[in-house]
């Protein structure tokens, strides 16, 4: 894969990579919910009444949940400029609840800037998602002198992250790939490095790393 210089994308480029990013998130529980509600009207499914509620209901958690996190982790999150790591932790789970991975959270700062709040969501979300077979995520928030930490280090079978996030979290922009794949992760890299901060990945068998350092 080849990538030009970071940060080499024009803003209106990449809103309109974040834009498709959270469609296609929004899309599968949109669908499960019309999908849910046609059995409803079906007079010949009515025997799916109730899997039909259940789908609903489950379908609109996600996508509440979706809308929380996606509120905080690319947008400006109505007037809020601080957050508790307990919140986070919060909006996190809600949305990863049910995957295959554990998510663990080591919280020894509980005061967050709005920067820091969308950097830590975003590293937890990849965390867990370099893990598709299952294990564990542990997800850290330190404070470190004049900096504060935050490291997501996931351990299991299989743990990996894509070429198209490698190429994003290295702040290069995507020639070939998904684009799909690339941009939460190229957006966890401007995050940091526009507030001043570093991200670091470090690799090997079964096991990924991903810390930030950023002013506290």
């Amino acid at each position: 894969m080849t990538a030009t210089s970071p940060s080499a994308i024009r803003a209106v480029d990449l809103a309109a990579l974040v834009a498709g990013k959270l469609c296609h998130d929004f899309i599968s529980p949109a669908g499960a919910i019309t999908s849910g509600l046609d059995l409803l009207k079906d007079p010949s499914a009515q025997d799916m009444r109730e899997d039909a509620l259940a789908l609903i209901e489950q379908s609109a958690s996600k996508m509440v949940a979706l809308v929380h996190f996606a509120r905080v982790a690319f947008g400006a999150s109505t007037t809020a400029e601080r957050f508790s790591a307990e919140a986070i932790r919060d909006l996190a789970e809600a949305l990863l609840a049910g995957g295959r991975a554990r998510l663990a959270w080591r919280l020894e700062v509980q005061d967050l800037s709005k920067v820091q709040a969308r950097a830590l969501l975003n590293l937890a979300y990849m965390t867990v998602g370099a893990l598709p077979s299952g294990g564990e995520a542990v997800i850290e928030v330190v404070a470190e002198g004049e900096e504060i930490r935050l490291a997501g280090r996931a351990a299991g079978p299989r743990a990996r992250l894509k070429p198209e996030a490698t190429t994003g979290l290295a702040g290069e922009v995507l020639i070939e790939g998904l684009h799909g794949q690339w941009i939460q992760p190229y957006w966890l890299w401007l995050t940091v490095t526009e507030a001043g901060g570093r991200l670091a990945i470090h690799t090997q068998e079964d096991q990924v790393a991903l810390t930030c350092l950023m002013p506290v």
